[in-house]
């Protein structure tokens, strides 16, 4: 493997984690504007258990998580729950429609939660508010010693 300078790779990621991030708001934002009772029946009708629950997790999933993973805060929390949230959605509405996301299938679906998880497992690089408070929370480096 050629090695990825530390620059690219933290851009890479901010990149990512924007990219994944409106999406997920996107999505979010149009089941709120559907409103919660909508949502519910939608669900239900492709038999996800507590629907009503299910609506109102997955909006605030979508829109906090995704606002999180932008802003790189929580970001294994925001990535795991996103990649929990898209995975039942892969499951209960798009894996009977084949592949593709133009008929209704898994592709997009799994994509983003994939996504989302390789950002938890990887973290949000350098350019992120997660990095900001850890180096806070660290306290200012000090040289190593002898």
């Amino acid at each position: 493997m050629v090695p990825v300078p530390q620059l690219i790779r933290d851009a890479v990621l901010l990149l990512a984690r924007m990219v994944l991030g409106v999406v997920l708001v996107a999505h979010g934002m149009q089941k709120i504007l559907q409103g919660v009772s909508a949502t519910a029946q939608g669900f239900g009708g492709m038999g996800i258990p507590l629907p009503e629950a299910a609506a109102v997790i997955t909006m605030a999933v979508e829109i906090g998580g995704g606002v999180l993973l932008i802003l790189g805060l929580l970001t294994p929390i925001a990535g795991v729950l996103a990649g929990l949230v898209l995975a039942g959605a892969v499951v209960f509405a798009h894996l009977s429609n084949g592949l593709f996301a133009a008929d209704g299938g898994w592709e997009l679906a799994a994509g983003l939660g994939v996504g989302a998880l390789v950002l938890a497992v990887v973290g949000p690089g350098r350019f992120s508010l997660d990095r900001l408070l850890l180096r806070r929370l660290r306290g200012p480096e000090t040289p190593a010693g002898p």
